[in-house]
């Protein structure tokens, strides 16, 4: 199949751990370059966002990157992209007017509403996948929700136009049944990670041991990682550490540690970690390269995912497919993602006293550490491999072509 990829703000080229870049920009990574080892021909169309980016970039056999000129060649916040997504729209339509794919796979909210407009009349049909929902932002995040007023209601209308919708969990599916997208709309299909690159042992060694690993063996390693940013629950986490004694917590994402000084949610969390009397154990290391995260798990003996709302969260992936238990907040993804005492524990969304006793009970069993990590392994390989999830995109795409739903117009 000759599949397109619509990602508006997370192109499969961009540096993670800025604002707007992280699992999206994974997941349309990873999915294309899987696609494209069995066979289909995979472009990703992603906006311009700097002056004198090549039209088309390749991104492996098969997969090509290709910068739609909507809006100014510079970066701008995604909440600022809605304006633009006529002229992304547009874009599409000249592209595909000569050789249409054969199917659209939209992400996020904005690709989605330029993918149906540049299918419009083509008879292609559209998958999308919102990797966040505006009714769910709006919920947690109220006034501070930056989205587009217009997000819930395009949202909606996406939903019921599009082919089939591709949620990454179960959760996600109760959202858009209430929202007013019929169930029978809605195929689940999670997110992945490579069981290859994170697993249990570097290559050809032993696991790595991570920054200043053998310094303090004795003294139990906490990680957390992702943006920086407040919904991500890295607040909780150190108030958590004042009730576990003899460990230290690591937080990993963000800008590069040289400009670590000058981030609010940095120096924030740096003042909270003074307040509760912890700051000595804890650790801002900032931005790390991709290719040492595997390493970084590895070196440590639990993984924390605290946010307050999560659409999925590729974070407990990584952790299980390295062979490391997590503790993760009960929300969203982390439910399909996370078997409750099985490789790892659940618990309540801003509770850091639950946080800290799951925490004691795992460190203060390394018998429970070892299980656990033997069984998140297994479930990332039984899963969640690219594979896998590439299995679920192509039997969706098989599907919708068969039947040859066409949206029945672009939304204005």
């Amino acid at each position: 199949m000759r599949i397109a990829m619509v990602s508006e703000h997370a192109s499969p080229l961009a540096a993670l751990g800025g604002p707007d870049a992280g699992g999206q920009n994974v997941y349309v990574a990873q999915l294309s370059k899987a696609l494209a080892r069995r066979g289909h021909v995979v472009t990703v169309y992603t906006r311009r966002d700097a002056s004198g980016t090549p039209d088309r970039v390749p991104f492996g056999p098969g997969v090509t990157v290709e910068h739609v000129p909507a809006g100014p060649p510079r970066p701008v916040p995604k909440d600022d992209l809605f304006e633009h997504m006529p002229a992304f729209g547009a874009h599409l339509a000249r592209r595909w007017a000569d050789r249409p794919p054969d199917v659209v796979h939209a992400h996020f909210w904005m690709s989605g509403l330029a993918a149906l407009a540049g299918a419009c009349g083509l008879h292609v049909p559209v998958v999308q996948t919102f990797h966040a929902l505006g009714t769910v932002k709006r919920r947690h995040q109220g006034a501070d929700d930056t989205s587009p007023p217009e997000r819930i209601e395009v949202e909606r209308r996406i939903g019921r136009e599009c082919s089939r919708v591709l949620a990454t969990c179960t959760d996600e599916v109760f959202e858009l049944t209430a929202m007013g997208v019929p169930p029978q709309q809605t195929s689940v299909v999670p997110c992945g990670v490579d069981t290859g690159e994170f697993s249990p042992a570097g290559p050809g060694g032993p696991p790595d041991g991570g920054p200043d690993r053998d310094r303090r063996a004795a003294r139990h390693r906490l990680l957390a990682i992702g943006r920086l940013v407040p919904r991500k629950g890295f607040d909780q986490a150190i108030a958590a550490l004042a009730e576990i004694p003899g460990a230290e917590l690591l937080i990993a994402g963000g800008p590069e540690p040289a400009r670590l000084a000058s981030d609010p949610e940095a120096g924030r969390l740096r003042r909270l970690a003074r307040e509760a009397g912890v700051a000595g154990r804890v650790r801002l290391l900032g931005a790390v390269p991709h290719e040492r995260m595997p390493g970084l798990i590895r070196s440590a003996d639990l993984v924390l995912s605290t946010p307050r709302y999560e659409p999925f969260g590729i974070v407990p992936l990584e952790a299980m497919a390295c062979g490391v238990p997590i503790v993760a907040t009960g929300v969203g993804g982390h439910l399909d993602s996370v078997a409750d005492k099985v490789t790892g524990r659940l618990v309540p969304p801003g509770d850091p006293g639950a946080l800290a006793r799951a925490v004691n009970e795992l460190t203060g069993s390394p018998e429970l550490l070892r299980r656990y990590g033997e069984a998140g392994r297994e479930r990332a390989l039984a899963r969640f491999s690219w594979e896998r999830v590439a299995d679920g995109a192509e039997q969706v795409y098989a599907q919708v072509v068969a039947r040859h739903r066409v949206p029945t117009g672009a939304i204005r």
